[in-house]
């Protein structure tokens, strides 16, 4: 079975599980943070390895490394791995592109990351600021101009809207 399989399988007993939950999350953010201060101290290190070699390497079991942290930052590096089909000995790659990093930190809304002091060394304030300002543009809907009922139709017919297409059918 798939890290990714188990992953997803402990995910459905968790929410079985209330009470468990809260320390769950709250001890995986906290490893996956410690890992991300641990990457982000020499980011232009291209990190790799078999999944289990990297989860003891960062003191994370192989499950929560495989299919919780890879699935998570793997959007975020140059090329992907097959997360979906990663077993203990697949061998993985983390060349991780900085600024798809951040912005995709943004959109997670993963403060606890996109805050970390290494960011100061990586990424100057000023692109940090644009990143952040980009990623919260694309997710607000602009509504466009609404059109009267007695403005010309946008269809290009040189009709009255109300008598064209906004017309009740």
């Amino acid at each position: 079975m798939s890290l990714m399989q188990q992953w997803e399988d402990r995910m459905e007993a968790l929410k079985k599980d209330t009470s468990g939950q809260q320390k769950f999350w709250t001890d995986y953010f906290l490893q996956e943070k410690a890992i991300y201060e641990q990457l982000l101290e020499e980011p232009v290190e291209v990190v790799s390895g078999t999944v289990q070699e990297l989860a003891d390497k960062y003191g994370m079991d192989v499950v929560l490394f495989g299919g919780g942290f890879l699935d998570g930052i793997n959007e975020s590096i140059k090329e992907p791995n097959p997360v979906n089909e990663l077993e203990p000995d697949s061998h993985v790659t983390i060349d991780i592109d900085l600024e798809k990093l951040y912005y995709n930190m943004v959109a997670a809304r993963a403060d606890w990351l996109y805050e970390l002091p290494q960011w100061d060394k990586l990424l100057t304030e000023e692109r940090r600021k644009e990143l952040y300002k980009e990623q919260k543009r694309s997710t607000t809907i602009v509504k466009g101009k609404k059109i009267g009922r007695n403005d010309p139709c946008p269809c290009g017919s040189g009709k009255k809207y109300k008598f064209c297409c906004g017309r009740n059918k």
